[in-house]
């Protein structure tokens, strides 16, 4: 029997993503896939995925789903709780953690508390086509996913695989700083503009000495016309240079690039960003950071820092390895809230005792000595 689940609430901008589609830039298809990548890795490796398999993506609040038929098991990654509600019982749970669901199940995701993204993963992955090799959708261009669109109430989904790993549920350890992974804010940041490290260029020498001394000093804050497409900045206006046009030929233009037209605003572009622009770039997002600005919501502040390629370099190195060791060290979820009575006394130790209850001449309590 395939697992499946339905949409009762698809949440905020919930949609199918992977790690995006790469090697179609030059005719003109971006590369979408997850924002928050950091926390998509998170998500498919609680649940025992590859990092490439398909999973839900939201942002502010999540979906609610529920399992029609089979059992099924969820990983959920980021900040935020949600609601198992099993014979009507509910029962509040934390995220970074699997969930094994039940024919009748349903799962209440809640908003986001830091951060705007979170991840639902399923184990075994969903039952969803390929376009040009992933199934990531792209909302602008109307494909992948399901259908090119985000997640409908009602829409389907079907699990990939028909049979549940009987192993317990996963979690990352209580003790996990998530914080200095960059998945979560700290109490002690959460008033402070996030530090967001760069690359200057390509076109840098398109503005003022004064405009590249206000783009690294300055505060920005996220700005609320920004989506997948990129995220547009409010704070200190860049002035070109008076010598240079403040527009380009139009050239190749990757995630994180930071367009400045015209009007000084600054723009980083994002998973749907365009694949050529004509818009000098100051500067570009570091790999390392561009997933935590990328989730940044409208209202947060930033400031940027400029740093050398190969600086950039050796900070991803680094965050991946930290986050590999993270990951590396999930265990078994503890035995907490609802119990499933039918599965406990199913359990030898369990069956065991209540045999012998039944059957006093041969069950005999332990002495006590004092």
């Amino acid at each position: 029997m395939t697992p499946r689940l339905k949409v009762v609430s698809p949440g905020t901008l919930a949609c199918i993503q992977d790690r995006g589609r790469f090697g179609y830039r030059r005719i003109g298809v971006p590369q979408s896939g997850a924002l928050h990548s950091d926390l998509a890795w998170v998500a498919n490796s609680l649940a025992g995925n590859n990092a490439d398999t398909a999973l839900i993506e939201f942002f502010f609040s999540g979906p609610t789903l529920r399992l029609e038929e089979g059992a099924l098991r969820l990983a959920l990654a980021g900040d935020f709780s949600a609601e198992l509600i099993r014979d009507k019982v509910k029962r509040t749970l934390n995220s970074w953690r699997t969930i094994t669901l039940e024919a009748g199940d349903t799962l209440q995701i809640g908003p986001v508390m830091s951060g705007k993204a979170g991840y639902v993963a399923v184990s075994g992955g969903l039952d969803l086509p390929d376009v040009m090799g992933s199934s990531a959708t792209y909302l602008r261009g109307g494909f992948g996913g399901i259908d090119g669109q985000k997640l409908l109430p009602d829409s389907p989904l079907a699990a990939a695989g028909e049979t549940l790993d009987p192993g317990p549920d996963q979690q990352l350890p209580r003790s996990s700083d998530l914080a200095s992974l960059g998945l979560k804010q700290s109490a002690s940041e959460q008033d402070l503009p996030t530090c967001i490290r760069v690359i200057l260029g390509p076109q840098e020498d398109y503005f003022t000495d004064a405009a590249r001394q206000d783009f690294l000093t300055g505060i920005y804050k996220v700005s609320q016309e920004s989506d997948r497409m990129g995220s547009r900045l409010e704070g200190p206006i860049l002035v070109h240079h008076p010598d240079k046009n403040p527009e380009i030929i139009s050239d190749g233009i990757v995630p994180g690039a930071i367009q400045v037209p015209g009007n000084g605003v600054p723009i980083v572009l994002l998973a749907d960003g365009p694949t050529v622009g004509g818009y000098p770039k100051i500067a570009t997002v570091s790999s390392v950071d561009l997933p935590r600005l990328a989730a940044m919501p409208p209202g947060s502040q930033l400031r940027f820092e400029a740093i050398s390629p190969e600086a950039a370099e050796s900070l991803l190195r680094s965050h991946r390895k930290e986050l590999a060791e993270l990951l590396s060290s999930v265990e078994p979820l503890e035995l907490t809230g609802i119990v499933d009575m039918k599965a406990m006394y199913n359990a030898s130790l369990i069956s065991g005792v209540m045999d012998a209850l039944e059957q006093p001449d041969v069950f005999e309590p332990p002495e006590i000595h004092p």
